[in-house]
């Protein structure tokens, strides 16, 4: 059976890289080593590895690197904190505000277009 880690590297710009890989010891490695010069980690050396977890199945592993890599750095220090509620506040106020953003652009193109929008329902 496989594990799929998905990983957490702070930066020394204060930056985080979020990855996936098969075999964490040796990804961490190549990142503090400076394998490729052309990772974003390269540059902002030196590294270091605050949060893990696996998976058994790969596209797990994928969902949940992909829904971090959209975390902003406040939700990904709660995370490597182990800081639940302050998780969940976060995202609280992430989808209120996208609910406000939402409401926001419908009325400035209700006013930019100079024609009141129509919905049907």
């Amino acid at each position: 059976m496989n594990n799929y880690f998905v990983y957490m590297l702070a930066c020394s710009d204060g930056t985080y890289y979020v990855g996936i890989t098969n075999d964490i010891e040796r990804r961490v490695s190549e990142h503090k080593l400076g394998i490729d010069v052309m990772c974003y980690t390269f540059t902002r050396r030196p590294l270091k590895l605050v949060f893990s977890t696996y998976f058994h199945e790969v596209t797990q592993a994928i969902a949940f690197e992909k829904q971090l890599k959209g975390w902003g750095q406040d939700k990904k220090r709660a995370l490597i904190e182990g800081d639940w509620n302050r998780i969940r506040e976060l995202a609280q106020c992430t989808e209120a505000k996208r609910l406000c953003d939402a409401t926001l652009r419908q009325a400035q193109g209700d006013t930019d277009s100079g024609h009141p929008s129509t919905s049907s329902g």
